[in-house]
Formats: structure tokens, C-alpha cells, sequence
């Protein structure tokens, strides 16, 4: 199958890749020449054979909504896009409203997976219509991993973003906790090897997870995190969880505390955000800022 992606970064990038080794043809443009296919969106339609597939992994919000538009004039009617960032889902919505009053089909599709996702493969929560979301099938079985699990096709168009959002919001509340359960740790005398503690949970207990292995791969790393400060950024996903929360009237007592944690992170150097930072660089490659010493 042949497919044109937009913006080849941490994710992107990695996903073209993915998606070449399964035997596909991409077409990547990016705004860095050193890692794009082609010089232009323009040029990138050119090169796809009709009906064309372009997925976007660009940043939510303002940069979305700028390559939306341009596609909107370059593509044909029966042509798809896909927007594969971290869209709220109410953008979604607005989105196959422009493209389908040209006759241009419109998937969103939540990813999760980071910067392991080019060797583990991408969990894929996709929101569109059946016949849009059945053409995209061969691409879907390429990035997600091997096995029975990691996609679904959650519903109409915006449940792939919902579905991300929902997942991120308990990822806030999960790192939240082994954060927690990382400080009170490290407070207390009688317990001299806090990372080792850690190690030992990643089998036959009940916490045992992926965010755990990567907790332990941090400290491996910086036992202590003295390397790090106690500062976290919020995506948008962790606020619109909670704003959804409020619209529906659903309690969300940990994932709503665990972001206003964040904020409280932006105030003074908090141990617990530590292992935040940490554990966003692990999963994800996010940025952390460095203590002064």
C-alpha cells in the first residue's frame, strides 16, 4: 500500500520506518529537509497514486488545523486523511466536516507507543466511518504490535482521540503513583535501596507494568534523580480529561489530583515530579530539565 506522512519527528519518524519494514511505500514530508521525501505538501500528493491516504502526525491545535486546510485543496474527492497526533476530538469532528464536503474521508487515529514504538509496535485506538477506517487496514496491522491487541476501531469519528485522551488521563494517574510510592520510599531510614524495592515489584506483583519497567530503568540511570529537577509539563489530554469529566459528570479523583500535581510541580522542585520527568523521558523521549549542579 502506498501512504504519504506528515511530520517525520520522534514519532513520525519511526513510524515511516515501521511501516517500510512491513513492506509499504511512504512517502514522508517534513518541514526539515535532512529527513523529508519530498520539498512540499504539494509535491507529496503529486506523488501518490489516486485515491490517496495521507496521515498527519503534526502537532495538535494551530499546525493541524494549517495542514488540514492545505490538504483540503491538493487531495481529490475519495481520497482519506488520517490525523494521527494528539487532536482533541472535537477538532476531529470539524475536520471530516471540511474534508467531507469535498469528498475526502477522515480518520483520527489515537497512537501510543513513543519512542519504543519502532520496536514494539503502536497501540491504535481509531475513530471514522467503517468504509474510511477498512481501507487503512494494512497500514493499521503494520504499526501495531504483533498479537491480538494493541487496535480497535472505537467508534465514529473523534472516538480514536476520546479513547487517547481517556488513555492518558490514567497514565497520569499511574505514574502519579508509583511517584508517590518512589518518595515516601526514599524518606524513610529503614529502606536502603529504594530502586532495588522497585526492581522486585516487576514480577508476580500486582503493580507490575510497563510504566514500572521503565520507573526502574530510570533509576538505573539516577538511582536518586539528583540529575533532574521536580518539574512536569501537562499535555492537553490530562486538562481535557478532566474538562470531560465535568461535562459528564463522571468523578475522576485521581487523574483530576494527578494533574493538578503538574501544576503544583511548577512551583517548587517536588521530589515526586522527579520521577514524572523521568518517566516521560523514558516512554515517551519528552524533554527534562537538568539541576544546576
Amino acid at each position: 500500500m502506498q501512504l504519504g506522512l506528515i511530520g517525520l519527528g520522534k514519532m513520525g519518524g519511526n513510524m515511516r520506518e515501521r511501516i517500510r519494514r512491513a513492506g509499504h511505500t511512504v512517502i514522508g514530508y517534513d518541514r526539515n529537509p535532512e529527513v523529508s521525501d519530498v520539498g512540499s505538501l504539494a509535491e507529496l500528493v503529486e506523488r501518490l497514486d489516486g485515491p490517496r491516504v495521507v496521515w498527519v502526525m503534526v502537532p495538535a491545535g494551530g499546525a493541524t488545523q494549517s495542514v488540514i486546510d492545505e490538504l483540503a485543496e491538493l487531495l481529490s474527492p475519495g481520497d482519506t486523511v488520517v490525523d494521527g497526533g494528539n487532536s482533541r476530538w472535537t477538532d476531529d469532528e470539524k475536520h471530516a466536516a471540511e474534508l467531507g464536503a469535498k469528498g475526502i474521508g477522515f480518520v483520527d487515529a489515537g497512537v501510543s507507543g513513543g519512542v519504543w514504538g519502532l520496536q514494539n509496535g503502536y497501540a491504535l485506538m481509531v475513530g471514522g466511518d467503517e468504509e474510511h477506517v477498512e481501507r487503512l487496514q494494512p497500514i493499521f496491522e503494520a504499526l501495531k504490535p504483533e498479537g491480538p491487541y494493541g487496535y480497535v476501531h472505537a467508534g465514529k469519528v473523534g472516538a480514536g482521540h476520546f479513547s487517547k485522551m481517556v488513555h492518558n488521563g490514567i497514565e497520569y494517574a499511574m505514574m502519579q503513583a508509583y511517584a508517590e510510592g518512589w518518595e515516601l520510599l526514599e524518606a524513610v531510614d529503614s529502606v536502603t535501596s529504594v530502586r532495588e524495592v522497585f526492581r522486585s515489584w516487576q514480577e508476580g506483583t500486582v503493580i507490575r507494568s510497563w510504566l514500572l519497567d521503565l520507573a526502574v530503568n530510570a533509576l538505573d540511570e539516577d538511582e536518586h534523580l539528583r540529575k533532574l529537577r521536580g518539574y512536569a509539563e501537562d499535555s492537553g489530554e490530562g486538562r481535557w480529561t478532566v474538562e470531560a469529566a465535568i461535562d459528564h459528570a463522571v468523578p475522576l479523583p485521581a487523574i483530576t489530583a494527578s494533574l493538578f500535581t503538574r501544576f503544583a510541580s511548577r512551583q517548587d522542585d517536588s521530589p515526586q515530579m522527579k520521577m514524572i520527568a523521568a518517566l516521560r523521558n523514558q516512554f515517551g523521549g519528552h524533554a527534562v530539565e537538568a539541576t544546576e549542579k
